[in-house]
């Protein structure tokens, strides 16, 4: 099974499934009132009949929903051949548990919070309430362009994993590495593909080596295959991609969410990093680069940034 192939087509499957969403379309019915024009549309979304107004009836608006109806069709189209082509490559649509579902739900609540506090972490200047406006699609005056598209590509990598077919998935080095491709996307060609040039850290003199790529694959698997508890299998598949710095940047980024997809398809809760704990993070993330001895970043992490679904 092809496992990169059906993580962009998933990808895409959802990311035209939210473009349909956002339109508004379906059969036009015009209701008159007290000499008023009023315009509704009639619909189905999973095989439930609803109506919908949209408002006091003009030409140009019921040419909006004529438009819409033929980008839906088209949308439409294209889902149900994404689908057949998932079919193909033998993936299954999975029925997620109840608890698994309460997980991403708790996920989505808090994405927010989740975003700004990994734009803290990379030392992002945006408030809670700027990452909150760059979220829903606002614009903000007082960051750089740079920062702005930190933050869109974090929503738009959350928002990939939070799919449930990509939650469904394996949690594997095909999905790490389109998490980093889209916590990259617009910064780098390479973005998502194994570093082939030296990094430094700061605040250490510690260099990480240059990675290879079927190493990583069977060290992760190593993490994947262990006998651990979710919670510490999902803290070393963290601290491991932090640590071997496997992508040109963006590893910190990448590592936080890899690590949840874990937890929440095992609906296992939630990791983030307060923003009043990233220099305390900080110090035992370097000292854990130059001893090795995981043991006191992994018991903050348990501690300090962890939130268990009950």
């Amino acid at each position: 099974m092809n496992h990169t192939n059906i993580i962009n087509l998933s990808q895409k499957l959802h990311m035209l499934q939210a473009e349909l969403k956002k339109l508004t379309y379906g059969a036009i019915e015009i209701r008159e009132t007290q000499n008023k024009k009023y315009l509704y549309v009639h619909y189905r979304e999973d095989g439930v009949a609803f109506t919908k107004y949209i408002g006091e009836f003009s030409d140009e608006l019921a040419n909006t929903i004529l438009n819409n109806n033929q980008q839906a069709k088209q949308i439409k189209k294209d889902i149900k051949s994404l689908q057949k082509d998932l079919e193909l490559l033998g993936f299954k649509q999975h029925d997620l548990s109840p608890a698994v579902k309460t997980n991403i739900d708790f996920a989505k609540s808090m994405l927010v919070d989740t975003i700004h506090k990994q734009s803290v972490l990379e030392g992002i200047s945006a408030t809670f309430a700027d990452t909150q406006t760059i979220v829903e699609g606002g614009k903000v005056n007082n960051l750089t362009a740079s920062e702005v598209m930190k933050v869109v590509n974090l929503k738009h990598a959350w928002e990939f994993v939070l799919n449930p077919n990509v939650i469904a998935s394996d949690t594997n080095f095909a999905l790490l590495s389109e998490i980093n491709r889209l916590v990259l996307e617009g910064f780098y060609y390479n973005a998502g593909m194994v570093r082939s040039t030296p990094v430094s850290i700061g605040g250490t003199s510690w260099k990480p080596p240059v990675p290879v790529e079927f190493q990583i694959k069977e060290e992760l698997q190593t993490i994947l295959d262990s006998k651990l508890d979710t919670l510490t299998k999902a803290i070393n598949l963290l601290i491991f991609v932090m640590k071997r710095q496997i992508f040109i940047d963006g590893n910190k980024r990448t590592a936080v969410i890899f690590a949840n997809h874990l937890l929440i398809k095992n609906s296992s809760g939630l990791i983030a990093i307060p923003d009043d704990k990233v220099d305390d993070y900080r110090t035992l993330l370097i000292e854990f680069y130059e001893t090795d001895n995981a043991e006191k970043i992994t018991k903050f992490l348990k501690t300090q940034c962890y939130t268990k679904i009950n």
